[in-house]
C-alpha cells in the first residue's frame, strides 16, 4: 500500500496531462471549422461531417486500445498513442482539400482513444474508495478541448495552419517521451491477462458494460458534441468571429472539466446514481432553455456553461459507477467499450445539428432531441440503479 501511495499523485498528474494533450489534438478541426467552411465553400452538413469525423476512430478505437491497455500497461500505450497521433496531426495541417481533410481527420481520431488508456491506468493506482475522485481528476484532462478551442485559432493566426499543427506534433512527441520516462504502471495493476478476444467476450456479457455505455453516450457524448460543434453553432446563430466563438467554446469545456472531478468526488460521498440524477435532470432543463434561442451571453452563455457543468458531473458519475460494478482486472476492456459508446454519442449530434440547421435555419429540433434523450437516460437510471 505504501508503494501505491508513493506513486499516486505523480502518475495521476502525468496521465491527466497526456489525456489533455491528446484531446487537444483530437479537437484540432472543430475550432477552425469556420475558416474551413469559408475557404472550401462547405455547406453546414459538410462542415458538420468534417467536425465529427475524428470522433469515429476516437470512439471505436477505444475498444481495442482498452484491451491492449489491460495487457500492455498504460505507460506504453500512452506513449504509443502520442507518437502515432503525430502523423495525422501534421497531415491535417498540410491538407488543402475537403477529401484529404476528411481522410486525415478520420485518423486524427487515434488521439481520442487515450481515454481508454487512462481510466484503467489510474484505477490501478487508487484503492476502490478513492477511484471516483481519481478518475474524476483524470477526466479533467478532457479540458484539452478547451485548450484547443482557445489556443488553436490564435496559433493559426500567429504561425499559419501548418505551423500550428507542427507545434502540436512537437508537443505530442514530448508528451510521449515524458510518459515513457516519467510514468510507471501500478504494482497493483495486471497485464497479460486473458487473451484479448476472450476478455472482450467476457466484457460484453457484463450487464453493467451496456448500462454504463448508454449513460456515457448521453453524458460524455453530449460534451464531445458541444465542445467540437459549439464554435460552428455560435458562428451560425450568434455571428461570432472564429476566435470569439473559440473563446466561448473554451469556457464551455472548462465548466465540464471542473465539474467532472466534482462528479467523481461526489460519487464517492453520496453515490454515482444521485450524481447522475442531478446531471441528467439539469441537462434536460438546459436543453429546453436553449431550444428557445435565448439572446447571447445572458442567458444563452450562462445556459451553455450550466449545460457543460451538468454533463461534466455525469461523466464523473458514470465511471465511478463502472468502478463499483466491474472488477479491476476488466476495467480496461469495459472502459474501452463504454468509452467507445461515449465517443459515438458525440459523433451523431453534430451531423444532426448540421442537417437541422440546413433544413430549418435553427437548432431548435436538435435541442429538443437532446432533452428527450437525457430524460430517457434519467428514467432508465432511476429504474436500473435506484437501489444502489
Amino acid at each position: 500500500m505504501s508503494e501505491l501511495r508513493k506513486g499516486q499523485v505523480s502518475n495521476l498528474a502525468l496521465a491527466t496531462a497526456a489525456f489533455a494533450v491528446t484531446f487537444w489534438a483530437w479537437n484540432l478541426i472543430g475550432p477552425l471549422s469556420g475558416s474551413y467552411s469559408r475557404q472550401l465553400g462547405l455547406s453546414p452538413t459538410q462542415t458538420s461531417l468534417l467536425v465529427a469525423i475524428p470522433v469515429v476512430v476516437g470512439a471505436l478505437g477505444r475498444i481495442p486500445v482498452g484491451v491492449l491497455t489491460d495487457r500492455l500497461g498504460g505507460r506504453r500505450m500512452f506513449a504509443v498513442i502520442c507518437f502515432v497521433s503525430i502523423v495525422p496531426v501534421l497531415f491535417v495541417g498540410w491538407s488543402g482539400s475537403y477529401a484529404w481533410l476528411l481522410f486525415w481527420g478520420f485518423l486524427l481520431g487515434i488521439s481520442g482513444t487515450s481515454f481508454a488508456v487512462g481510466i484503467p491506468f489510474v484505477n490501478a493506482w487508487y484503492e476502490p474508495a478513492r477511484r471516483g475522485f481519481a478518475t474524476g481528476v483524470f477526466g479533467a484532462g478532457m479540458g484539452g478541448t478547451a485548450l484547443s478551442s482557445f489556443f488553436t485559432p490564435r496559433l493559426v493566426e500567429e504561425f499559419g495552419r501548418a505551423g500550428a499543427h507542427v507545434l502540436m506534433a512537437a508537443v505530442l512527441a514530448l508528451m510521449g517521451v515524458i510518459m515513457l520516462g516519467g510514468s510507471r504502471d501500478s504494482p497493483a495493476g495486471s497485464s497479460a491477462g486473458a487473451p484479448a478476444l476472450l476478455g472482450m467476450r467476457e466484457a460484453v456479457r457484463i450487464k453493467a458494460t451496456w448500462q454504463c455505455a448508454f449513460l456515457y453516450a448521453v453524458t460524455f457524448g453530449g460534451f464531445v458534441a458541444f465542445s467540437t460543434y459549439l464554435p460552428t453553432l455560435l458562428q451560425n446563430v450568434y455571428r461570432f468571429a472564429q476566435t470569439d466563438a473559440g473563446l466561448r467554446a473554451a469556457g464551455f469545456s472548462i465548466a465540464a472539466v471542473l465539474s467532472r472531478p466534482l462528479g467523481g468526488a461526489l460519487s464517492d460521498r453520496i453515490g454515482p446514481v444521485r450524481v447522475l440524477f442531478v446531471s441528467l435532470g439539469g441537462t434536460v432543463v438546459m436543453a429546453l432553455v436553449l431550444a428557445l434561442r435565448p439572446p447571447p451571453e445572458v442567458p444563452a452563455g450562462v445556459s451553455f456553461v450550466l449545460m457543460a457543468f451538468f454533463l461534466g458531473l455525469g461523466t464523473g458519475g458514470v465511471f465511478a459507477l463502472v468502478a463499483r460494478l466491474v472488477e479491476a482486472s476488466r476495467v480496461g476492456t469495459v472502459t474501452g467499450l463504454v468509452g467507445a459508446a461515449g465517443g459515438l454519442g458525440g459523433y451523431f449530434p453534430p451531423l444532426v445539428m448540421g442537417v437541422v440547421f440546413t433544413a430549418t435555419g435553427a437548432y431548435t429540433v436538435g435541442y429538443l432531441l437532446l432533452a428527450v434523450t437525457a430524460l430517457a437516460a434519467l428514467t432508465y437510471t432511476y429504474r436500473a440503479f435506484r437501489t444502489l
